[in-house]
């Protein structure tokens, strides 16, 4: 265990890293040990990665997905199905679903769900926007592949509304999403079914 007081730079090394996700002081323990015990090889090219991607990356100004290039590399493929785009929450739902390899259409990140407890609205969520892509009369249909939550259902019901008016199909993931369940702890298989077995809403 690293000695010192509340200056002590591996000290605070371990409290910067014990903040993020799956990573407890515990944990971030054994990777800063780890990185110090090799900087040269291990720590110095993570600190410069890190500036780079804090200098370069950006939210795609067409789908909210993070990026260094805006548009985004999926959004500028030529080869993505242009007629279908996938609603996430955040961008984990996106990359999961990218790595699934189920959705070879576009997508746009909502930015949240709407919830009355933690006081989300609508104008706090990227809907406007989607609702601006869909008036181009490019997109045929869109999915909701939100969360199998209260929270989650209760912006897909909001959003078919919203969306029903303008004439494009809205789909919602059916089968393999368990209630409560998030899609980017969801493995490959499940996320692919679960697209496949969408239905209309």
């Amino acid at each position: 265990m690293a000695a010192g007081g509340a200056d002590d730079p591996i000290e605070h090394l371990i409290g910067l890293l014990s903040r993020l996700p799956g990573l407890g002081r515990r944990s971030a323990r054994r990777a800063v040990l780890k990185m110090l015990m090799r900087p040269e090889q291990q720590m110095l090219p993570l600190a410069e990665a890190l500036q780079k991607a804090a200098e370069a990356v950006r939210p795609c100004g067409v789908c909210g997905n993070l990026d260094a290039r805006d548009p985004c590399s999926i959004c500028r493929d030529p080869d993505r199905e242009r007629e279908l785009v996938c609603v996430v929450e955040g961008v984990a739902d996106l990359w999961a679903l990218e790595r699934a390899h189920a959705h070879r259409g576009l997508y746009h990140v909502l930015g949240g769900t709407l919830s009355a407890l933690g006081g989300t609205g609508p104008e706090d969520l990227s809907i406007q926007p989607l609702l601006a892509r869909l008036a181009e009369g490019k997109v045929e249909e869109v999915i909701l592949a939100l969360p199998a939550t209260v929270d989650g259902a209760t912006t897909a019901h909001y959003l078919t509304d919203r969306l029903r008016p303008t004439g494009v199909r809205v789909t919602r993931l059916a089968q393999g999403v368990p209630i409560g369940g998030a899609l980017d702890v969801l493995d490959e298989g499940t996320l692919a079914a679960a697209l496949k077995a969408r239905r209309s809403v």
